[in-house]
């Protein structure tokens, strides 16, 4: 479906920025025409990828064109539900169908999608955002941003160079309670911030009548089991290894490290005022299974500690939650809730002349406005790449077993060659960043 001129050029030209504003509220009182709205493909329609497509499906400004996954039934299903919202062969007849493909490359090949959605397992998110950056496609990426540092250093490098606009899946950014919380945190009410205690899981988290023990299978027919592995060695095919219990396998991610750990960092950060930066010391200690193809940590406990003197802690446990310890008191954020010590810490107020924390409408409409307006989203690409980058530094810490110290502007370790040799990986022909 083919952009007009005057949309396709207001979208890659920010020197007329002058009429967004005009632009973004017709846009979302839904007066737009469906030929002149953002055009999206979704890559990875599975888990968090379907939640994510349904959530830009709610969106007027938005027009899903096409349902990309490795998985063709699972594509064909999206595809359908895709079709079924926008109602197909009905009304004025702009929209013309949902393309269903198990390639990305297709579609980004394709000049009238102008963003992708982008859900597919960790250990592809790189070699998919950045093509998409180098094609102008404006980008939602999932969390973490990518599977190692120098990969999320890539994606940050070609968002810059294309001038695109990232958004990463960290969506506690955009929920109002949680931004308060940091507030509160940032303009000192719990006294001078101490320590942060991040719990984002333990063990495996597995879905499925699984175990990681299962023997080879045969390769489904409408599986693309090659692709799906990309850039990861080869090895056989399970269903143990592949959608969501990718995250147990190394190959592929770092367990709750990683999976959660994101969303428990992302919060801790903000909340500390370092999520630009990174901690110069990190020492971590974790339980590897010796059996079967789920090789991730199950249980883990990693300290760092800021120039700044604050100490952060990542350690597994039940449930998921951000203990922020101050000299007068604490505040605790978990899945849905903030508590404090007291109930005067939540029932204060944010001055005019204090801190005041970047604001969102809710993560999936904010990445929508800021293509239009062509601002950095609640966790843009470099705030993604932070927030993953210190889940990654644990995870070497506890792999090498042993403490590291680490540059946070340079994104080493300093005089450490075998520490960083696990900043990067090599990747299977023919997939590079």
């Amino acid at each position: 479906m083919k952009m007009t001129c005057s949309r396709r050029e207001f979208l890659k030209q920010t020197c007329r920025a002058a009429v967004a504003p005009l632009i973004l509220q017709a846009r979302r009182a839904g007066a737009v025409a469906a030929n002149e709205r953002i055009t999206m493909a979704c890559i990875g329609v599975g888990n968090q990828g379907g939640g994510n497509t349904r959530m830009f499906l709610g969106d007027p400004r938005v027009q899903i064109v096409a349902s990309c996954d490795v998985d063709r039934t699972r594509a064909k299903l999206m595809a359908a539900t895709i079709e079924n919202h926008y109602g197909k062969g009905t009304g004025s007849g702009c929209y013309k169908g949902c393309a269903v493909t198990q390639d990305f490359r297709e579609l980004l090949a394709r000049e009238d999608i102008d963003t992708v959605m982008i859900a597919t397992p960790d250990h592809t998110h790189a070699v998919i955002a950045v093509a998409a950056a180098r094609a102008g496609k404006d980008i939602y990426c999932e969390k973490p941003l990518a599977y190692s540092v120098a990969e999320g250093r890539a994606i940050v490098e070609a968002v810059q160079r294309y001038g695109r606009v990232l958004q990463t899946g960290t969506q506690r950014r955009s929920i109002g309670k949680f931004r308060f919380g940091a507030e509160l945190i940032r303009n000192g009410r719990i006294g001078k911030l101490q320590t942060v205690r991040c719990v984002p899981g333990q063990g495996f988290g597995i879905r499925g009548d699984l175990t990681g023990l299962e023997a080879p299978q045969p390769v489904p027919p409408d599986f693309d089991y090659d692709l799906w592995l990309g850039p990861a060695p080869w090895a056989p095919y399970s269903a143990a290894r592949c959608h969501f219990n990718f995250r147990w396998i190394l190959d592929y991610g770092e367990g709750y490290i990683s999976d959660n750990g994101v969303h428990a960092v992302d919060l801790a950060t903000w909340g500390m005022g370092v999520d630009l930066t990174g901690p110069e010391y990190i020492e971590g200690h974790a339980t590897f299974p010796t059996r079967g193809i789920y090789d991730a940590p199950t249980e883990f406990q990693i300290t760092y500690r800021y120039a700044n003197g604050m100490r952060l802690e990542l350690v597994s446990g039940p449930g998921f939650g951000v203990q922020f310890e101050g000299t007068e008191g604490w505040i605790h954020m978990s899945g849905g809730e903030v508590t404090a010590s007291s109930d005067q810490i939540l029932k204060s107020t944010i001055g005019p002349n204090e801190i005041h924390l970047r604001p969102s409408p809710g993560h999936h409409a904010d990445f929508i406005d800021c293509v239009l307006n062509r601002r950095l989203p609640a966790t843009h690409a470099e705030l993604g790449q932070r927030a993953a980058t210190v889940c990654h530094l644990g995870f070497i810490s506890c792999r090498l077993g042993r403490p590291l110290k680490w540059d946070p502007v340079r994104e080493i370790f300093p005089d450490d060659p075998e520490a960083n040799r696990y900043l990067s990986r090599p990747m299977r022909e023919p997939w590079s960043v």
